[in-house]
């Protein structure tokens, strides 16, 4: 379905679950937080997606990336240390990231569901934060406006960016425009892993996608094969087929 694209850089080699961490208790009593913790995560080049159920742990997973690599637990860069309510789980202090012989120049993690709070510590961090935020307040913005001036304003070449369901705040031409973005992002040296359920992301050429099963285990799929678009292909296909089933 896609075409090939320059892969990106790789700053993470490999993620993996410390010999010391607990098993039992979230998150470590996810199916795939085990299945990591029984043989790591190779974390290749480029755009990785994490797909799967609400619940599978994409989120969770992505949230841990970030506090390993030094990111805020709700959103935002090294600069940012706020919390508006300490929630992250325990992976992070227990996730081992394996880093290649290069470092990204500059990291950031868009969370959806906790950007409000980003943007108000972005407002008080003063002026010049505003201006590496294009000289827009996010809280100036739409949702889905303040997400793309993060990633078109924020996001530098040889970066790290993580990315937590983006595609929350976004229309479909939203999602267009974040498709387009992660692919000049890829060709200018950034890794990124991105937590979806969006057909419309999963479409970007070159990218690897990660779907998390019901089990746990975490394996490569294609785009047709990976979950949002077998399901939104089935419904788009025959709705009234699944109204039905859904609500008689």
């Amino acid at each position: 379905m896609t075409t090939a694209r320059t892969v990106g850089a790789r700053y993470i080699n490999e993620l993996c679950v410390a010999g010391d961490a607990p098993r039992r208790g979230f998150p470590f009593d996810l199916p795939a937080v085990r299945h990591l913790a029984e043989g790591g995560l190779h974390l290749p080049a480029g755009v990785t997606f994490l797909v799967g159920e609400n619940g599978s742990g994409k989120s969770t997973l992505v949230e841990a990336i970030a506090v390993a690599a030094g990111m805020n637990a709700e959103g935002g860069s090294q600069s940012y240390r706020f919390a508006t309510r300490s929630t992250e789980s325990r992976l992070g202090e227990n996730l081992q990231l394996r880093w290649g012989t290069r470092k990204p120049r500059s990291r950031f993690f868009l969370r959806a569901e906790s950007f409000y709070n980003v943007a108000t510590e972005t407002e008080r961090l003063g002026p010049k934060q505003i201006a590496v935020f294009g000289g827009i307040s996010p809280h100036e913005r739409s949702h889905g406006e303040s997400f793309i001036d993060v990633m078109r304003n924020r996001f530098y070449d040889g970066g790290l960016y993580l990315l937590d369901e983006p595609e929350a705040a976004l229309s479909p031409r939203g999602c267009m425009a974040v498709l387009a973005r992660l692919a000049e992002l890829t060709d200018q040296d950034c890794q990124i892993v991105v937590a979806t359920h969006s057909p419309i992301l999963l479409a970007l050429p070159g990218a690897t996608i990660y779907e998390i099963s019901d089990e746990g285990s975490i394996d490569t799929v294609d785009y047709d094969d990976a979950l949002p678009v077998r399901i939104t292909r089935e419904f788009l296909a025959q709705p009234d087929k699944f109204l039905r089933h859904l609500i008689d």
